[in-house]
């Protein structure tokens, strides 16, 4: 399937509700709605049209006019700003992820706070997350920061975007809950292509995510094609990760409540074998694959771990990594994936932690021996 028809087929899925998801659909959970204000509906009615905008028109200009529920259609072009997102229930969507691109402005203008050289932005304040708003079939590509970031939304869908060469992530979102981030495209980011965190800046216990649901994405060509830093209750379901330096990090430490309790299932994880220097945070990376880093009741299961090989610290199949904080992953489950040809092994690194569970895997080497 060619990438354009790849994103029409997601963005369709997404903004169906998952109407059309791809393989492992049926183990995404639906989350709960979220609960919007009576001033503030989650749609538009039935009988209002879309605001359209056309090439040498402002997406900005849209949206500071806009109301909660509206729906914004931006049609072919190059639009080159950035675009701050507070509306309640607003979607933005392009005509299509290969004919809407959204690019870096010519000239720096002032952003909101925590919305600097970023292509969309959408941002709730603390005590009062916005609720609803969903981003669909368009590209954000070669912003400093990151293509798409969030902060304190509650129910926001990403669906159908593509998110290329951005310097930090490609989609990113913090002190958010029940986002549905479903069939984007995330490649050649700096970091990661899909980073969702408790915050991106400070320290803390894991945020409880109340459902998020990761799904049907490629990731490929970033530092880490995923990562889930000090998070629970969150389905990643069969994405495509390829090509990057580590394919999948799950990352606790010591705060209270301990991230985890969350699924990996039914993903393909391949040949992520890319070198990526150490930095102040890691040592160098590369051919790590779905890596288990101080968290807690953690399931990865049906998943297809193949040729991720390296000589870093964390290279291998799946890695059980204590912290950097030196905090062990404690009953996490490793069942009925498929690991093979990954290097140095593909059941590797475990540490001092107990009540980890690997059973039903096909693999052939791990260290120590007998887990396979």
């Amino acid at each position: 399937m060619t990438v354009r028809r790849w994103l029409a087929v997601a963005a369709t899925a997404g903004l169906g509700l998952l109407a059309a998801q791809p393989a492992y659909s049926a183990q995404v959970p639906a989350p709960a709605p979220a609960s919007a204000p009576a001033s503030a509906p989650a749609s538009a009615p039935q009988d209002q049209q879309p605001r359209v905008v056309a090439a040498g028109q402002s997406i900005q200009q849209a949206v500071d006019t806009a109301h909660p529920g509206d729906t914004i259609l931006v049609q072919a072009g190059t639009y080159r700003e950035n675009i701050t997102i507070t509306v309640p229930g607003l979607t933005l969507r392009g005509e299509s992820a290969d004919k809407v691109i959204l690019s870096p402005p010519a000239v720096k203008t002032a952003a909101t706070p925590g919305c600097a050289d970023t292509g969309i932005c959408v941002t709730g304040t603390e005590g009062h997350r916005l609720t609803d708003v969903r981003i669909a079939s368009l590209t954000v590509t070669g912003f400093a920061r990151n293509g798409i970031a969030a902060s304190e939304t509650d129910g926001l869908t990403v669906a159908g975007v593509r998110a290329d060469g951005d310097g930090q992530y490609g989609i990113q979102q913090q002190k958010s809950v029940r986002a549905r981030i479903i069939g984007n495209v995330a490649r050649d980011n700096s970091e990661a292509g899909v980073f969702l965190a408790n915050t991106v800046d400070e320290e803390g216990g894991a945020l409880d995510l109340q459902g998020a649901v990761v799904a049907g994405n490629v990731l490929s060509g970033n530092k880490t094609g995923l990562v889930l830093r000090r998070i629970r209750d969150i389905a990643v379901n069969g994405n495509t990760v390829t090509d990057n330096c580590a394919g999948i990090f799950v990352v606790g430490d010591e705060g209270v409540p301990r991230a985890g309790h969350l699924t990996v299932r039914g993903n393909a994880v391949t040949a992520n074998t890319r070198y990526c220097a150490a930095n102040a945070r890691l040592p160098f990376v590369q051919g790590a694959g779905i890596v288990l880093t101080g968290v807690e009741s953690t399931v990865v299961e049906r998943n297809t771990v193949t040729g991720n090989t390296g000589t870093s610290p964390m290279s291998g199949g799946v890695v059980f990594f204590h912290s950097f904080v030196n905090v062990p992953n404690t009953d996490n489950t490793v069942q009925d994936n498929v690991l093979l040809d990954n290097g140095p092994a593909d059941l590797t690194g475990w540490d001092a932690g107990t009540g980890n569970s690997v059973t039903g895997n096909t693999c052939q080497v791990s260290e120590p021996t007998g887990r396979c």
